[in-house]
């Protein structure tokens, strides 16, 4: 499993009535570490072939982020079949290493030409493996 990881700063703008992280930032996290890992990985022919809707998503939070920390996000795929693939994202507290969050996400990889499901070809696949 190969794994992808990004750092963060809290700011101001990331925190709720509770000066916490609020809710809605990991959810924009959880994405946007995906994406900054399909854009490191894939190729121009394939980003100008494919792209990736979100199906499902869940998220627990276990602990909370407030401002100034720096958070590790670590992002990888679980597994991939088919059209999906489960994608696990992990928020960390850079300085402690204890994780706030933990995301389990279904993607659907769609061609650009057609606009409909994709078979994740074994190219795909083995960036991300």
């Amino acid at each position: 499993m190969q794994t992808f990881e990004i750092h963060i700063i809290v700011n101001q703008d990331d925190l709720d009535n509770l000066n916490h992280v609020n809710n809605v930032r990991y959810v924009q996290w959880v994405q946007d570490v995906a994406e900054e890992h399909w854009h490191a990985k894939a190729t121009e022919k394939i980003l100008s072939d494919y792209f990736w809707v979100l199906l499902k998503h869940t998220i627990d939070y276990k602990n909370p982020a407030v401002l100034g920390d720096v958070l590790k996000l670590k992002t990888y795929i679980k597994e991939s079949g088919g059209v999906t693939c489960i994608r696990m994202v992990e928020i960390y507290n850079k300085n402690t290493d204890k994780l706030l969050a933990s995301s389990e996400t279904k993607w659907c990889l769609v061609s650009q030409e057609n606009m409909k499901p994709a078979r994740i070809t074994e190219e795909i696949r083995t960036l991300f493996s």
